[in-house]
């Protein structure tokens, strides 16, 4: 113990030990973060969402640090509800008749350069027989105010900008020729061609009356822009932060418990048939031969394609695939010399057993050596998660890196310039095998003395 504590201390003279621990640090900071930011059930959920979970975002947007490196400034997409996020107002005045009139009002900026795809307001009202009606209308910051539409309002109601056939003509007007983006219209200076867009402050204004007493409306302001939150969307228009930060504890639990499992187990056997020798010995030696020949990632293919995709078999097979492997000969070698060693004959001696030799004398002789393997074996495991995802051989149900991957290359993200769908899950995956490469190295050099001096 005493040795391994001055080992640890050691670290302090390997710069790359602790870039590699603060980078290692950072990883598990990013993983506890996101299981307290989005626990587990509710990750499942947003990732298995579908337009009812995500139609806040637009498709396919790319993050909002795309800006940092545009020529133009691209909008950015946001939601906002009446009454509950700030700057979105909602006055009721009731009638003695029980009837109510109830206005919405928000405010906000527009300095883009380019125009927004679509916009859209969500109503959800509470009434017996007779429907709610609103009318929408902008003030632009030229003053002008531009009436978008207005309707009766059922339980549940979408009112998409784009396809109300009335504020098409509107803006088509506005505009002095038909609008192929009618949204555009709305954000542009009237009468230019091509459009330009009228940069300043806008005032989204909503007129509601009821009928009936105890009726009420609430309504929710969509903004689709072309870059959205800080990792962009997908296909599914789901926001990648979730699969960003839960591929954090999901890389970091499947490679530790199985660099942990394969690392341990190992040792174990090493040890048991370094000290029982004969044929238990030469069993466990046939068996580590023919595994090391088996094809592994093969036989993970075909588990995942004709068994279970489950991360847990994956992990399963995985630790039990590895155990019979190269390490096994490394560690027998070593217990082979522990085993002749003065206090190995000494506690033979006073008649301690074989399960006492094994745990208490042979094993803990090795464990310094056994720390480096194991934190370089973390980012062996957690690529080989990763590449299984690649394939298509992830658990369907885990937001991970490399499920990420997989369907950027499913549906063509190089070709369509969307490169943050693949680089941002990219850069975790090398970032994490870099902190766990550079920690391992020098972990390497100071439990291995041979290695000390280089």
């Amino acid at each position: 113990m005493n040795s391994l504590k001055n080992a640890l201390r050691e670290i302090k003279r390997y710069p790359s030990a602790i870039i590699g621990f603060i980078i290692v640090m950072m990883l598990v900071a990013l993983a506890i973060f996101a299981m307290i930011k989005i626990p587990y059930q509710e990750a499942i959920r947003l990732w298995r969402g579908g337009e009812e979970v995500w139609y806040m975002n637009p498709k396919n947007a790319p993050p909002v640090w795309y800006n940092w490196f545009s020529k133009d400034k691209l909008p950015e997409s946001f939601v906002v509800k009446a009454g509950v996020d700030e700057g979105f107002t909602k006055v009721v005045t009731t009638k003695p008749d029980g009837s109510s009139t109830i206005d919405f009002e928000y405010n906000f900026t527009f300095d883009y350069d380019v125009f927004p795809p679509e916009v859209f307001l969500y109503f959800n009202t509470i009434f017996d027989q007779r429907q709610p009606f609103a009318s929408v209308s902008m003030l632009t910051p030229d003053g002008t105010e531009i009436m978008i539409g207005d309707f009766g309002i059922p339980t549940k109601y979408t009112y998409r900008f784009s396809q109300d056939d009335r504020f098409i003509t509107r803006i088509n007007r506005i505009m002095g020729r038909e609008m192929i983006n009618p949204v555009e219209g709305i954000f542009a200076v009237p009468q230019s061609d091509p459009s330009v867009p009228l940069k300043g402050d806008y005032k989204l204004i909503i007129k509601g009356v009821t009928f009936e007493e105890g009726s009420d409306i609430d309504a929710e302001f969509v903004f689709h822009g072309r870059v959205a939150g800080w990792f962009g969307t997908d296909h599914n228009r789901r926001d990648l932060s979730v699969a960003m930060l839960w591929g954090a504890p999901i890389a970091l639990a499947f490679g530790l418990l199985a660099a942990l499992g394969t690392s341990l187990l190992s040792m174990i056997i090493a040890a048991i048939g370094a000290w029982h020798g004969g044929w238990l010995d030469e069993l466990i030696q046939r068996i580590t031969e023919i595994n090391l020949v088996l094809p592994f990632l093969a036989i993970l293919i075909m588990v995942g394609t004709f068994y279970s995709r489950s991360i847990w078999i994956i992990l399963g097979v995985t630790i039990a695939l590895s155990i019979f492997t190269g390490a096994i000969k490394t560690d027998r070698a070593i217990f082979l010399q522990v085993k002749e060693s003065t206090y190995i004959e000494a506690a033979r001696a006073y008649g301690a057993n074989d399960f006492r030799i094994i745990f208490r004398y042979l094993i803990p002789r090795i464990i310094p050596l056994l720390i480096p393997t194991l934190v370089q074996a973390v980012p062996a495991y957690v690529f080989l998660e990763a590449s299984l995802a690649v394939l298509g051989l992830g658990d369907p149900v885990l937001p991970t890196w490399g499920k990420v991957i997989n369907d950027a290359e499913t549906f063509g993200a190089l070709y369509k310039g969307m490169y943050y769908w693949i680089l941002q899950p990219a850069v975790l995956l090398m970032f994490t095998g870099l902190g766990f490469a550079m920690l391992g190295f020098a972990l390497d050099r100071i439990f291995n003395p041979r290695l000390r001096g280089m």
